[in-house]
């Protein structure tokens, strides 16, 4: 994990309007008038300190949108004090929020800054595998382009055998494609939150000169019997516990809730309020409405909108969990804060 400032990373994240992503460069096309908008996810990593920064900024305009990704090995906090080696998009698990908006044109670059081959495959691009997917191997780099022609919230991963070992490793992120002319509805605030596992077991102190505890390693056995040693929100364990996603009384909130796996459904619920609407897809017409729990198939996402009002689900504490508990219990829970509530000791999920 790198130690930058809080604060100049926030600073720098909320400049974006894609996703609190730093535009790195905006420019008119020469030839074809199209605005382009350019990020490079090697100069800007987004705030992972208290806490993942899960808010999000909303679309830019621009019709052509360029990411430069690299893919590095760090170690990264999967837990409270509780370190991993991990591999990365960008130097962070989940990888960096990319955001855009459907007839955007999306230019890619992915260069392999790690000592082993990896890939890259958007579950929001209708594009040939074999010419956005094949295999980059170390100090190589790939570029290709696809129009987001499907809204929604999606999966982006590596894709090399075996897959499950890259996803557990940390290889993924959220790409939100916003409908044309938006959701059908105004939120106030957005988050992102990907759910996913890790596979952990305690590394050898014994390389190491001093009494720091070792990052843990991958258990691969105990992926393919899936037996998680943790199942977190944006990459660690309980991080939103502690650190709360703040929203005001009056809001509506929109979530977009992407399931990394490599394994599990995410059965998403919000203890105290009701999804109002959710987007099994990108179609705000296909919204389905009243839903106190929907689940994520690993590989998959969903749009998710309450609204905090007074008198109803106003101001309080309120945990957002899977509903499977055996994985709540090992991480995957946090709270949202609507208004200044009084803090309940007891109140627990």
């Amino acid at each position: 994990m790198r130690s930058r400032s809080y604060k100049t990373i926030t600073f720098a994240a909320l400049t974006l309007s894609a996703g609190f992503l730093a535009l790195t460069a905006a420019r008119r096309g020469s030839a074809s008038g199209k605005r382009i908008e350019s990020v490079d996810f090697g100069k800007v990593v987004r705030a992972t300190s208290p806490a993942f920064d899960a808010r999000l900024a909303p679309v830019s305009d621009a019709e052509v949108k360029a990411f430069r990704i690299p893919i590095t090995d760090a170690t990264i906090e999967i837990a409270k004090g509780v370190s991993y080696r991990g591999w990365t998009f960008g130097g962070t698990v989940p990888g960096p929020v990319i955001r855009v908006r459907v007839g955007d044109q999306v230019r890619i670059t992915v260069l392999n800054q790690s000592p082993i081959p990896h890939s890259i495959d958007f579950h929001a691009a209708r594009i040939p595998a074999n010419v956005a997917y094949r295999m980059i191997m170390p100090n190589d780099s790939i570029s290709f382009d696809f129009v987001a022609r499907d809204a929604g919230a999606f999966m982006v991963h590596c894709g090399t055998p075996p897959v499950t070992m890259h996803i557990m490793q940390g290889m993924y992120l959220p790409i939100i494609v916003d409908p044309r002319n938006g959701w059908g509805t105004t939120a106030d605030k957005e988050f992102v939150l990907v759910q996913s596992e890790f596979y952990a077991k305690p590394g050898d102190s014994r390389q190491l000169q001093s009494a720091v505890m070792a990052p843990m390693q991958p258990d691969w056995q105990a992926a393919m019997a899936k037996q998680a040693s943790h199942v977190v929100f944006n990459g660690r364990a309980f991080q939103y516990k502690d650190n709360p996603l703040k929203v005001d009384v009056g809001d509506r909130v929109r979530f977009f809730v992407v399931n990394a796996g490599p394994s599990f459904n995410s059965d998403f619920h919000l203890v105290g309020a009701i999804f109002d609407r959710v987007y099994p897809d990108g179609d705000p017409a296909h919204a389905l409405t009243g839903v106190q729990t929907y689940t994520i198939p690993a590989g998959g996402g969903a749009v998710f909108e309450t609204v905090f009002e007074q008198n109803a689900s106003g101001e309080g504490l309120y945990p957002f969990v899977t509903h499977s508990f055996a994985d709540a219990e090992k991480g995957a829970v946090g709270i949202i804060q609507v208004g200044v509530p009084k803090q309940y000791a007891h109140m627990e999920h």
